[in-house]
């Protein structure tokens, strides 16, 4: 093989292993969970969205109240819920620890998370969505369906 023909394929290796890896992308989320949230919501039209709705950070005080469980490893996490209690309405972003099973998160989460922490009103289990991009943890607990799949377009779209 000639020199040429070395080199062509060094090349088309190089490019290959550069898309098959992303160009060395990372696949977590970057940016601020702030940021992030507005992101999840920039499709839901402001009519559509729940009373007072607000930012609250998620501390290990309050972590089991808005994911049902305490024994979840993360970085920082973000609700976004309505100020009144009785609308089934809560957004939760969670960056989990390196290294952490982002599965086994979702699992827990899933199963133990509150889906009738309000007053009067709940979702059904089968309408929680629980799902990740990279270290990005997103707990959809909406009662309305189109809400529902609007955010987690949303989400899917970051």
């Amino acid at each position: 093989m000639n020199i040429f023909k070395k080199i062509l394929l060094v090349i088309m290796v190089f490019t290959m292993a550069m898309f098959i890896t992303g160009c060395g992308k990372s696949s977590n989320v970057e940016g601020s969970l702030e940021e992030i949230m507005e992101k999840v919501y920039e499709k839901l039209p402001e009519d559509n969205r729940p009373m007072m709705l607000e930012n609250r950070e998620v501390n290990d005080e309050n972590i089991e109240g808005f994911l049902g469980s305490k024994d979840i490893k993360y970085t920082e996490a973000l609700a976004s819920e309505s100020g009144t209690g009785s609308i089934a309405h809560s957004v939760v972003l969670l960056r989990v620890e390196d290294g952490e099973d982002i599965e086994k998160v979702k699992t827990t989460i899933k199963e133990k998370v509150d889906p009738r922490k309000w007053i009067c009103v709940g979702v059904e289990r089968e309408d929680l969505i629980v799902k990740n991009k990279g270290n990005l943890v997103i707990l959809i607990m909406v009662e309305d369906e189109k809400t529902r799949t609007t955010l987690e377009e949303g989400f899917d779209n970051l």
